[in-house]
């Protein structure tokens, strides 16, 4: 299997696993679907590092693992809370700037993005403000329900694939077990500080079981792919996954946008593309 297939493959199964954590943060807690779901996941990562059968990483390697996990569980909470609380068609193209950031630690670094870089910024942010905006009279001027969260998700996706990127060398089975675990004891000790259930209602198991099935699928998919192919065109092929929760949001829940949100959204996607291929 190539590496294009591959990254839609992975695409796919993050757009799939973010519309049911949305689904599920509308009925639950978003912390109960959040520490449930990456638990559920962690056991996929756990059969990953076996079966890949390679020697743990050393410190300098499992550090930005973990701030990769930490850094995801705040992404992942902050995009399906904002995806029960707004629309999905909006809250994912803009959870898709995550990039940027990236770009901004190289740029930090002494890196120079390239021109296709910059210019993918700009269509990004052209792309958020015309999803972000409050739609409707005046008194409602100001940032689209979900909009917030949507950018904090963004950057914590961001940070994400910065630690990941960091802690690699120690082998990806085990970043992503590292990061997944990280997340999972996140999620839980938040929950229970709180006194929140950790376990969601038998009702919304097999959904919140879905969740982490589907994101750690995706990150073995994205994995794969990186090493049959281009990390260039998998970045921007992976990039993609919003998209699916699009159409899920559009067929199973009915979602509408205006004509000047869907350009919005398209632009956003394109942006995020461009500055991932660069």
């Amino acid at each position: 299997m190539g590496a294009a297939t591959l990254a839609l493959l992975g695409a796919g199964a993050w757009g799939v696993g973010d519309f049911l954590g949305g689904v599920a943060a509308r009925r639950i807690h978003v912390l109960t679907v959040l520490a449930a779901s990456q638990g559920a996941g962690l056991v996929g990562a756990a059969v990953w590092v076996v079966l890949a059968g390679d020697s743990p990483p050393g410190l300098g390697d499992v550090l930005p693992a973990v701030g990769a996990g930490a850094c995801g569980a705040i992404g992942l909470a902050a995009l399906y809370r904002g995806m029960a609380i707004g629309a999905m068609g909006i809250v994912a193209p803009v959870s898709a700037a995550g990039p940027i950031v990236p770009l901004a630690v190289d740029l930090a670094g002494g890196e120079s993005p390239s021109p296709l870089q910059w210019l993918g910024v700009v269509v990004v942010l052209g792309g958020i403000g015309l999803l972000a905006r409050e739609q409707g009279a005046p008194q409602r001027a100001g940032l689209a329900t979900g909009v917030p969260l949507a950018l904090v998700a963004a950057l914590g996706f961001g940070l994400f694939f910065v630690g990941l990127d960091a802690a690699a060398d120690g082998g990806v089975p085990w970043t992503i077990f590292t990061a997944r675990a990280t997340s999972t004891a996140l999620a839980v000790a938040l929950a229970l500080s709180l006194a929140i259930s950790v376990v969601p209602p038998r009702r919304f198991l097999p959904t919140v079981a879905a969740v982490g099935v589907f994101d750690t699928a995706a990150n073995v998919f994205v994995a794969f792919a990186t090493t049959r192919g281009s990390v260039g065109i998998v970045a921007v092929l992976s990039a993609l996954y919003p998209v699916v929760t699009v159409l899920l949001a559009r067929l199973v829940l009915g979602e509408r946008l205006d004509g000047s949100r869907r350009v919005g959204g398209v632009l956003a996607l394109a942006g995020a593309a461009a500055v991932a291929a660069g």
